[in-house]
């Protein structure tokens, strides 16, 4: 299951886990992205928490946890290579795992038509 927010989020759930980063849309209004900042391993996060910052050349700008969780996992290769979010937002260029704690939570996301017809608003 793949869901996206208001805040250009995406997460990829799957077997009690998810995947999130941002979308390609994000990305590219923040432009090159040249700084991540990703959370500590083990950190709880509730729905709406911020839980990275990514910089650009544009702007800096906060990530939040579309569900709540526990970190699992960070994507490590976003330090010595923040780019490539630009390159693969949607991909390899993830921020973080969290094992979901309130799957109920997934519910309440956009799924990618719907996501789609929201950014075409903006």
């Amino acid at each position: 299951m793949t869901g996206y927010t208001r805040d250009h989020e995406w997460i990829a759930a799957a077997g009690g886990e998810a995947t999130v980063g941002i979308s390609h849309y994000a990305q590219d209004q923040l432009g090159d992205v040249v700084f991540v900042e990703l959370p500590q391993v083990g950190k709880q996060l509730r729905k709406g928490d911020v839980a990275a910052v990514v910089e650009s050349v544009k702007a800096a700008s906060e990530v939040f946890a579309p569900v709540s969780g526990e970190v699992v996992a960070v994507n490590e290769t976003l330090t010595g290579d923040p780019a490539l979010v630009n390159r693969s937002p949607e991909g390899d260029g993830w921020f973080m795992r969290l094992r979901v704690t309130d799957p109920t939570e997934l519910e309440g996301l956009m799924d990618e038509a719907s996501y789609k017809a929201f950014v075409d608003t903006i």
